[in-house]
Order: structure tokens, then sequence, then C-alpha cells
């Protein structure tokens, strides 16, 4: 049995809170799981549990949502972020990942956040969650792959404007994503040997240098080497006829060259469930692949899926590295 996974608040005014509890009314025994943040934020009708370690999560009725409370300076309110919570949104991440990386929790599962109020409210010093995650965690470089039962997807860049990506796609950048993404799948998916696609960069994967000379003067080269070490991987694939079902049944995971290339495909396979994953992380972190949604936040409507998506991912990777 796995420790509980911490689950942390996410921007208090967004819908964190009310998809925490439609993930605990849907898990309810099945996965052990505890919500970090302030009591008061909860919608007026939640039913919940506080507790004082994670040991007692899984020892809460399945009716009550486990909470392991963190004061906030002020109260929230729905789709009305507030700047002076941003100190407290850090704390609760910062506090989520000592858990993990004391034994008293299994994984991380985070709920979304605000970038632009946390560097207006706590003058946030990194562009996302993620490198926030890698600061704490003592890595200089991880790897986001969304997932879903039909479909992985690694972008190599990732949220930089597309002028922009020529230059930033490096062999030394994708190169370690490949590596990178590799491992994870080894030691977080219990896959023995991933088998990864990589896209090209231009259309039909450059049509022999008619479209780009990217593929022949260096992605090629660079995947022949790894192959040689013992990856294996298929590519440069044409990036538009490599995710259709046939394809997909080819691979484990497809490493993207820029981010629509990889969110585009999953998000039409499985919009509502698809998972945030970073790989790299001494630690296992998952994430619904969704955004604070202010404009639906309160009003009930929220869809969970992707939240218990994730929570269902972090218990499987936790299961795989035996934490």
């Amino acid at each position: 049995m796995t420790r509980p996974t911490a689950l942390t608040c996410g921007d208090p005014a967004g819908i964190g809170a009310e998809i925490a509890l439609k993930a605990r009314a849907e898990l309810g025994r099945d996965l052990a799981f505890f919500w970090i943040g302030d009591p008061s934020h909860l919608p007026p009708e939640a039913r919940f549990h506080l507790i004082a370690h994670p040991d007692e999560a899984a020892e809460v009725a399945p009716a009550l949502l486990p909470v392991l409370p963190h004061a906030f300076p002020h109260p929230a309110h729905p789709g009305q972020p507030d700047p002076r919570n941003a100190a407290a949104v850090i704390e609760v991440i910062a506090r989520a990942v000592g858990l993990v990386q004391a034994g008293q929790a299994g994984a991380l599962c985070t709920l979304p956040i605000n970038k632009k109020v946390l560097k207006d409210g706590a003058d946030f010093a990194f562009p996302g969650h993620t490198e926030f995650l890698a600061h704490l965690g003592g890595v200089e470089r991880v790897v986001m792959m969304l997932a879903c039962p039909e479909l992985r997807v690694v972008p190599t860049t990732i949220h930089i404007a597309l002028a922009e990506v020529p230059g930033a796609l490096t062999p030394d950048l994708l190169e370690a994503t490949i590596r990178i993404t590799d491992a994870g799948l080894r030691r977080d998916c219990g896959i023995a040997a991933p088998r990864i696609a990589v896209a090209g960069l231009n259309p039909h994967a450059g049509e022999g240098g008619a479209m780009g000379r990217e593929e022949m003067e260096w992605i090629a080269p660079l995947i022949a080497r790894l192959r040689a070490e013992g990856f294996d991987l298929r590519g440069p694939m044409p990036p538009d006829t490599m995710f259709h079902p046939r394809a997909r049944a080819g691979y484990d995971v497809a490493v993207c060259m820029y981010h629509d290339q990889a969110l585009i495909p999953i998000k039409t396979v499985d919009f509502d469930g698809g998972v945030n994953v970073t790989l790299g992380l001494p630690f296992i972190r998952t994430s619904p692949d969704h955004g604070t949604a202010y404009d639906i936040a309160g009003r009930g409507i929220a869809n969970a899926g992707s939240l218990v998506a994730a929570l269902r991912m972090a218990q499987q990777m936790a299961a795989a590295r035996g934490v």
C-alpha cells in the first residue's frame, strides 16, 4: 500500500477546492490523498475532516475530504484572485514537497496556480510550477509529459513563441529530453524498454531538406547515435501522421519539438482526462492538465476528470517506485 498523495490547494480563487471535493467523492477509499490548504477556502457545503499528519488520511471516512490545514491571511472569493494570498500558495507547495521528500507522502499532485498572481503578490521568481518544483528538488532540468490512457507526449520546448523554437531547440536540449523521458518511463511507469517516437520539426519531417534541414543535419544523426547506445527510438517522424490510432500503437511516448505539436493531439484524444507529469524530479509530481478556470470557479460545474486521473497516476507511479 502506497503512502497518501499530497494535493496542494493551488490558487484558492480557482476551481481547485471544488474539484478536490469531487475527486474525493469519486475516489472514496480507492485512493488515499489529502488536501493542503485553508479550510475556510472550501465551499460552504464542503464535508471535510481535519488531520494533523498525512498518515491519518487513509482513516478518514470516504465521504469526507482529509484536510491538512494551512492558514492563509485572507479569505478566498471564487473568480477573484488575491495577490495577498500568494505567499501562502507558495508555502503550501513547498510544504507538500517537504512531506513527500520526508517520506510522509508518496507523491505530489498540484492544483493550478496563476503565475502572475504569485509574481504580483510574492515576487515569485520562477516561470511556473514546474521550475519551482525543480528548484525545490535540487535538479536543473526536468521534462513535462502529458499523458492519458491512449497517448503520452513530451514537448521539448514549451512556453515560448513559435518564432523562438528553432533557436531554442538544440541537440543538447533534445538529447536531455529523450534521456529524461526514457528514465522516467522506466522508473515511474513500469515500462522496461520505452519505445520513443521523435517528431520532426518541419512539415513532413523536412521532406529530405525541401521543407527544412534540421532533420537531416542534426535530428536524425542524434537519434542514430542514441539508438546505437540502446535507446528504442524511431524518427524523425512526420508530425501530421504520427498521432492516429495505428501509429500510436507503435510507441509509448512521442517526443515533440514544441508546445502545440504535443498538446493539440493529446487534448484532442482526451480533453478532460489528460494529466501533466513532471519527469526528472526526485519525487513524483502530477497535475490536472488545465488552469485555474476563474470564469467558472464557485459555480460547481468544473470537471474533476483530469484531477481524478492525476491522482490515480500519482498513486500508480508511487507504486512503481515502491513508495
